[in-house]
């Protein structure tokens, strides 16, 4: 079965740097385009990064631009999220998703995303 596996999360001061891996097995993985999402209790999941399934792509939040990067090692089976500058409103569980249309657009709704990783705690401190 497919299986998405997250690591990396921690508590980092604000300022600081963490990088979130996310391993994929069970798919092909090359066939998926990639995203994380973060979320905080009673607020809905929201888009913070994705990449197309050939990494040409990426796209991200408004409020991540300029400080997060998305990568992908298509041989590794691995999604990358490099978190720099992070600050307390970065806290949330972050998740990380696949999506198997191969859609040109990379999504950014994570209701078209077909399997999750069970998330991964972020905690940014003043």
């Amino acid at each position: 079965q497919v299986q998405l596996v997250e690591s990396g999360g921690g508590l980092v001061q604000a300022g600081g740097s963490l990088r979130l891996s996310c391993v994929a097995s069970g798919l092909t993985f090359s066939n998926y385009n990639m995203g994380w999402f973060r979320q905080t209790p009673g607020k809905e999941r929201e888009i913070v990064a994705a990449i197309k399934w050939s990494g040409s792509t990426t796209t991200y939040g408004d409020s991540v631009k300029g400080r997060f990067t998305i990568s992908r090692d298509n041989v590794k089976n691995t999604v990358y999220l490099r978190m720099n500058s992070l600050k307390p409103e970065d806290t949330a569980v972050y998740y990380c998703a696949a999506d198997r249309s191969f859609s040109v657009v990379v999504p950014t709704n994570p209701r078209e995303y077909d399997y999750w990783g069970q998330g991964t705690q972020v905690t940014v401190s003043s």
